[in-house]
This record gives structure tokens, C-alpha cells and sequence, in this order.
């Protein structure tokens, strides 16, 4: 992290952060701290709950215990006013299957209020010549349109969740350098540590619901490999 981003605004932060369903924990006891211009990666294996942390930090779910403030907000008291300085990019798409990925850009800028200009954000994502519809587009060119509409509401925190899933290999490339040209605020969920971690500055490795690990991320896949051996060994 550089000096200027040490005394930066705290955009996140959560101390002692639970989510349950039923009597299953997602993850308990979660203290966190994201300050702006962070790039974060949260990984760890399937089910360790990352997205259910994701989803809780983009105020699409709300904790069971714990206190949880976002741009020094409580969620509860003023989720509009969170909502419209970040952007989720998750499974749930929510496009308009029958129209174009420009006509899909020009919707979500009306809803959030936003100037946009459509043509320039497609051609940064190598969508510029596909005027068809949604619906005939390949898993790589709906995540490629994703990311658009995430930059096209200009916001202050971005959430990624798992976004190489379900990508080849030359798609997770493509996504890969659109990730490493966002501006701003970035927390990145991914089981897909060697590809993430070299995205971000700091990396937080979540095991079972719980921190069993946070440094540099550049020693992320050092830490998932303890983790897999320590698995391999039980």
C-alpha cells in the first residue's frame, strides 16, 4: 500500500461481522478495513463464504451480528445512499436479454442518473461491433458488458465476485486485463488466486467463514497452498 493510501478515507469498515442461514454460519467474527484506492482479494475455498461477504458489503444481504459501516454509513439507516457509490459486479447479471449491450448502457444510465457515454465504454471492453442482443453472447462477452455497466455508474467501490467463472481461458485473459485498468476501490472475490492476486495489493484468505490468513497479496498463493496441504494432511 503506498503512503498516501495509509491516511486515505476508510471506505469499509466491519468489526466482527457475522452472516448465518438457519443454523449454518457463512462466516462469523469478520473484522475488516478497506481504505480508498485498495485493490483486495478475498479467497479461499468454495463455500468458504466469500460471497456471502461480498453480497453483505454490497448491502444486497444484511449480517446477522456485528457492525458494519460503508463510506461511514450504517447500511440500515442509509442503504440508498450506499448503493449509489458502488457497484456490483456478480453471477446475477440483470441484463436485457433482448437488447443490445449500447441499449443495456443506456437503460442502466437512466436508472442511476448518470452521463454516459455508451460507443467509448463498449469499445474500451471489445464490444463496439456487436450491435445484437444480449442473448447471443458468450459468457465472455455478458462479463466483458459487466464490466461496462460497472464502470458506466462511476463508482466510488467495486465488488467482483468470482468474475473469471465460468470463463476459457483466453476470456479470463481478456477480463483479467479490463480488471487491471479499473480505477478506484476494488474488492475482488475469487477462488482463482494466482489470476486475482496479481490484481491487488492486499489479500484476505477466508477458510469455513473465518480470517485464516491476511498479508501482501503477492504471498497469497503461498497462503492457499498452506491451506490446501493442511487439508491434504486432516
Amino acid at each position: 500500500m503506498s503512503p498516501s493510501q495509509t491516511t486515505s478515507e476508510i471506505l469499509i469498515s466491519a468489526s466482527q461481522l457475522c452472516r448465518r442461514f438457519g443454523r449454518r454460519w457463512a462466516y462469523s467474527r469478520i473484522d475488516l478495513e478497506i481504505r480508498a484506492g485498495e485493490r483486495v482479494l478475498i479467497f479461499g475455498p468454495n463455500g468458504s463464504g466469500k460471497t456471502t461477504l461480498i453480497r453483505s458489503l454490497a448491502t444486497v444481504l444484511r449480517p446477522s451480528q456485528g457492525e458494519l459501516k460503508i463510506f461511514g454509513c450504517d447500511p440500515d439507516q442509509a442503504v440508498e445512499t450506499i448503493r449509489s457509490r458502488l457497484a456490483l459486479l456478480s453471477h446475477h447479471h440483470g441484463f436485457y436479454e433482448d437488447l443490445s449491450g449500447r441499449d443495456n448502457l443506456h437503460v442502466l444510465a437512466s436508472l442511476c442518473r448518470k452521463n454516459v457515454d455508451a460507443a467509448a465504454l463498449l469499445e474500451e471492453v471489445g464490444l463496439e461491433d456487436r450491435p445484437d442482443p444480449v442473448r447471443h453472447f458468450s459468457a465472455g462477452m455478458r462479463k466483458r458488458l459487466q464490466l461496462a455497466m460497472v464502470r458506466a455508474q462511476q463508482p466510488d467501490l467495486i465488488l467482483l465476485d468470482e468474475p473469471f467463472s465460468a470463463l476459457d481461458p483466453a476470456a479470463m485473459e481478456q477480463v483479467g486485463a479490463l480488471l487491471q485498468n479499473l480505477s478506484g476501490t476494488l474488492i475482488l472475490a475469487s477462488h482463482q488466486v494466482e489470476r486475482a492476486a496479481g490484481l491487488c495489493d492486499r489479500a484476505i484468505l477466508l477458510d469455513q467463514g473465518q480470517v485464516r490468513w491476511q498479508g501482501d497479496a503477492s504471498r497469497a498463493w503461498e497462503a492457499w497452498q498452506r491451506l490446501q496441504q493442511a487439508g491434504a494432511s486432516t
